[in-house]
C-alpha cells in the first residue's frame, strides 16, 4: 500500500481505527486485527468511503453486529465498514411502519415496537445481530420470516448512488435476499396493531424455546452451516457422533451440534476444523454436503 493510499482516511468525519482486534466485534470472540475499522459518520462520509475504495481498490468488508462472522486470525487487510454511528441507529414510527437504520439491534426494534403495540418482530425474539443483517439474511423461524413484513428499503450502491426498493424489486429466499449487493441504509417495515401484552408474552414464549434449544452460554456464530433441504444441519451432525469434539480452544456444543462455541480462546483455525470435520462425516455418511451460513474472512 503506497504512502499516499495511507493517508486517504483522514478525509472521513467518522471513526477510522487502524490494526482493530476483530475479536472485540465479533460474537465468537475471535479474530485478527482489520488493517482498518471505519465506521462513517453518516451517509456523505459512506459516499466518501466508497469512492476512496474505488480509487484505491481497497477491500471491503461489511460488519453488523458481528453475529455471523468468522474473522481470520490474521485479521483482514483492507476495510471493515461497520455502520455503527448514531446516524444509522436512528428509529421512527408512523402509524403502523417502522422505519429503522441499518445498525439498530433487532432486539432493539422488537422491544420499541411491543412497547407500542406493534406485532410482527416478535416472532424473531432471541435472533441476535442488526436489523440490516437480519434482512440481508432474511431471519426467520419455521413460522415467520422478516421478509414478510417488509415494506421498503433504503440502499447505497458501490457507486454511492442512494435508492429505495420495493416489494417488487426484492427477492427473498432461505438464509438469502438480493439485497447483498447493496449497502443497506434503513427499512421500512409494516406491522400490526396487537395487545401488548400478548406481544411481550410471544416475545418471551420464542427466547425461552432459544434459551431451551440452543448453546447461548459460551460466544459463538450461532448455527454454521445452512439446514439441508427438508432436514436439519444440527440432526446430521449429531447422527455422527461429533457432539463435544474439540479442536484447541473450539468445541462442537453438547446441546445443539449445529453450534460450534469458543470454549477458550478459540481460534479461527480451530472452528475451521470442525466444521472441515462436521462436513467430512455429514457427506461420507449421508451423502450431503453441507453449506456454510456463517460468513467466513481470511
Amino acid at each position: 500500500m503506497s504512502r499516499l493510499t495511507m493517508h486517504w482516511w483522514k478525509s472521513l468525519k467518522g471513526k477510522v481505527k487502524t490494526r482493530e482486534p476483530l475479536r472485540d466485534h465479533t460474537t465468537f470472540k475471535i479474530g485478527g486485527p482489520a488493517r482498518f475499522f471505519v465506521e462513517p459518520k453518516d451517509i456523505r462520509d459512506l459516499r466518501l468511503l466508497l469512492y476512496f475504495k474505488k480509487r484505491y481498490k481497497l477491500p471491503i468488508f461489511i460488519l453488523g453486529a458481528g453475529s455471523n462472522i468468522l474473522a481470520g486470525d490474521k485479521g483482514v487487510k483492507g476495510v471493515v465498514l461497520h455502520l455503527g454511528s448514531l446516524y444509522f441507529k436512528r428509529v421512527f414510527f408512523r402509524n403502523n411502519f417502522i422505519e429503522a437504520g441499518s445498525a439498530v439491534l433487532l432486539s432493539r426494534a422488537i422491544r420499541l415496537s411491543g412497547e407500542r403495540g406493534l406485532s410482527g418482530l416478535e416472532y424473531l425474539a432471541g435472533i441476535p445481530g442488526s436489523i440490516a443483517g437480519a434482512l440481508a439474511m432474511n431471519a426467520a423461524v419455521a413460522d415467520k420470516a422478516i421478509a414478510d413484513l417488509v415494506e421498503n428499503v433504503t440502499v447505497m450502491d458501490y457507486n454511492g448512488k442512494v435508492k429505495v426498493l420495493h416489494k417488487k424489486d426484492l427477492r427473498f429466499g432461505y438464509r438469502k435476499s438480493n439485497l447483498t449487493k447493496y449497502l443497506i441504509l434503513s427499512v421500512c417495515l409494516k406491522l400490526a396493531r396487537k395487545n401488548k401484552r400478548r406481544i411481550q408474552e410471544e416475545a418471551m414464549r420464542r427466547l425461552r424455546r432459544r434459551w431451551l434449544t440452543q448453546d447461548l452460554s459460551l460466544p459463538s456464530a450461532g448455527c454454521v452451516f445452512r439446514n439441508p433441504k427438508h432436514d436439519s444441519a444440527g440432526r446430521l451432525i449429531d447422527l455422527c457422533g461429533l457432539k463435544g469434539k474439540v479442536a484447541g480452544g473450539a468445541a462442537i456444543s453438547l446441546k445443539h451440534a449445529n453450534f460450534i462455541v469458543n470454549a477458550g480462546r478459540a481460534r479461527a483455525k480451530d472452528v475451521l476444523r470442525l466444521m472441515d470435520l462436521a462436513k467430512k462425516e455429514v457427506r461420507k455418511k449421508f451423502g450431503i454436503i453441507l453449506e456454510p451460513e456463517i460468513k467466513i474472512w481470511k
